[in-house]
C-alpha cells in the first residue's frame, strides 16, 4: 500500500478559506535598529493573563530578532494600509524609510494610525514546524474606530456588516 502525498498547494488553498486580520510586527535588533514583518498569523490566546500569539517562518532573516526580543508591539492594520503591509512583506528593503513611528516598551518601534495596537512581552516560543510559535503578553492595548484590512484566499478584503435578521 503507497501512502498518498499530502498536497500542499491545496492545503495552502483551504487555509484560504479563513480571512485573517493583517498584522505589523516590530521589535529592535541586537544593534537597536527597527524591525518589522507582516504577519497574518495572529490570534488571541488568554484573556488572564491577556495573552497572544502569532508566528513566523523559520527561514526568515529576523527570526532571531524576535527571538531575542523581549518586547515587541502587533499592529493591526487598517483597511487603508495595505502598501504598508506589503512593504513590511518584502525582505531586505529598509521598511522604515518614510514611516512614521515612536518608540513604546523598551523602545520598540510603534507604527501610527493602525487600527489597533497591541505591546507584549516575549512569554514563550515553541516550535512549530516549519514556524516558531510566539506567545506574548499583552502589557497595553488600544484601538481605534478604523475598519480593519483582511486577507482572504491569497488577497486583501475589506469587511462588510451583515444585515441584521429579525425574527
Amino acid at each position: 500500500m503507497t501512502k498518498e502525498a499530502f498536497n500542499q498547494k491545496g492545503f495552502r488553498d483551504t487555509l484560504g478559506q479563513f480571512a485573517t486580520g493583517v498584522t505589523i510586527i516590530t521589535t529592535l535588533d541586537g544593534d537597536g535598529a527597527p524591525v518589522g514583518i507582516t504577519a497574518s498569523s495572529f490570534n488571541s490566546v488568554s484573556m488572564d493573563p491577556p495573552l497572544v500569539l502569532w508566528s513566523l517562518a523559520k527561514n526568515a532573516y529576523s527570526l532571531a530578532c524576535f527571538e531575542k526580543a523581549e518586547y515587541y508591539n502587533i499592529h493591526i492594520l487598517g483597511i487603508d494600509q495595505e502598501e504598508m503591509s506589503n512593504r513590511f512583506a518584502r525582505p531586505g528593503t529598509d521598511k522604515f524609510n518614510t514611516i512614521e513611528f515612536h518608540a513604546g516598551r523598551g523602545d520598540t518601534p510603534v507604527l501610527k494610525d493602525c487600527a489597533a495596537l497591541l505591546e507584549c512581552r516575549t512569554r514563550h516560543q515553541y516550535d512549530g514546524g516549519d514556524h516558531i510559535i510566539f506567545v506574548g503578553e499583552v502589557l497595553s492595548h488600544s484601538h481605534s474606530a478604523k475598519k480593519p484590512l483582511v486577507f482572504h484566499q491569497g488577497q486583501y478584503a475589506s469587511t462588510l456588516p451583515k444585515a441584521v435578521t429579525r425574527i
